[in-house]
């Protein structure tokens, strides 16, 4: 299970956390603009692209990204979508992309989420997975810019594109459902709350956020998208890149899953495996892991992006802890 979510300060933020039990071996990757993606079912291939950096699990030197912000400032994040998500048999007169390419078609070619809109609008999501060692994931994805964000699910009916005013995802139900149940909470807020249970009986607010009574402390998606929306919704912070990358690390803790929470039936423990932030303006991709709560920082434009070599950094898992006497 995770949660992707946007912020807006000074510059664009995006990010999320990746909840599961186990890592594929993680890696903030950035693929340079002459890296060359090849598609199993297009003639067309991407030798020259926009640059990309993200989390990824690389595979025969292909990144299978999970988040990935390009050099343009268009975000996406992939989700868990189990039990809803469905892919298509390569059809004619669409382009047939595989579920596991979708991020660099996407990100390769556009700048915005009007941009992607249109390629989306020929797509066809295909069920040919990577490999057989690795079958084809449940998905579905948030995609963002700083002006908008938007939803798209793959399923049984065919693909689905849904504006997200929230810029928030979590995993099932279906976007639709996630949005509505938003209305059971519209009585929450910040402030201290005023008594309008009954003029008779003389009620007191006898703690500070009280405003939230109601706000479900589950770790289940639905509510965490809740929690998130409601968290990110009345976030606020200075413009500065170190406020607004601690804000957003917030925002995502709010979310979090600790080890011992989560049972699965395997006997292993769902945890938040990584957090990460990305300031798309800037090309910065930041992140945390459940061991290691120190923010690292990998600057995309400090590398060559005109080369065709993935640049590969593996993620710090190990805690510096800063000892002061």
């Amino acid at each position: 299970m995770c949660t992707a979510a946007t912020y807006l300060t000074g510059d664009f933020y995006f990010g999320r956390n990746l909840d599961y039990e186990f890592s594929y071996g993680d890696e903030v990757t950035i693929t340079p603009r002459n890296y060359p993606f090849h598609f199993r079912s297009l003639e067309k291939e991407l030798t020259a692209h926009y640059a990309m950096i993200g989390m990824a699990y690389i595979a025969g030197d292909y990144p299978l990204y999970y988040d990935a912000v390009n050099e343009k400032g268009l975000c996406i994040a992939g989700l868990n979508f189990v039990g809803n998500a469905a892919y298509q048999e390569p059809v004619p007169e669409k382009d047939n992309v595989a579920q596991f390419e979708l991020i660099p078609w996407l990100l390769g070619q556009c700048a915005s989420v009007k941009e992607a809109r249109e390629l989306i609008a020929r797509m066809n999501l295909t069920n040919i997975p990577f490999s057989e060692k690795l079958p084809l994931a449940q998905l579905h994805w948030l995609i963002s810019d700083r002006t908008e964000s938007i939803t798209l699910e793959a399923m049984k009916d065919g693909l689905h594109v849904y504006d997200n005013p929230v810029g928030v995802l979590t995993n099932n139900p279906p976007f639709p459902y996630q949005m509505f149940q938003l209305n059971n909470y519209m009585q929450l807020s910040p402030a201290t709350p005023e008594n309008h249970f009954s003029k008779e009986l003389p009620f007191k607010t006898y703690s500070r956020g009280m405003g939230a009574i109601g706000l479900p402390g589950d770790l289940s998606s639905q509510s965490r998208f809740i929690r998130a929306a409601f968290t990110k919704m009345n976030a606020c912070s200075g413009d500065s890149e170190e406020e607004s990358v601690s804000q957003f690390f917030h925002i995502l803790t709010s979310v979090e899953q600790q080890r011992g929470c989560c049972l699965l039936e395997n006997g292993k423990y769902e945890i938040t495996l990584y957090s990460s932030c990305c300031n798309a303006d800037k090309g910065i991709y930041y992140y945390t892991t459940y061991d290691n709560r120190q923010i690292s920082a990998v600057y995309m434009n400090h590398e060559d992006l005109e080369s065709s070599t993935l640049v590969r950094y593996p993620i710090i898992q190990k805690a510096s802890i800063h000892t002061v006497n």
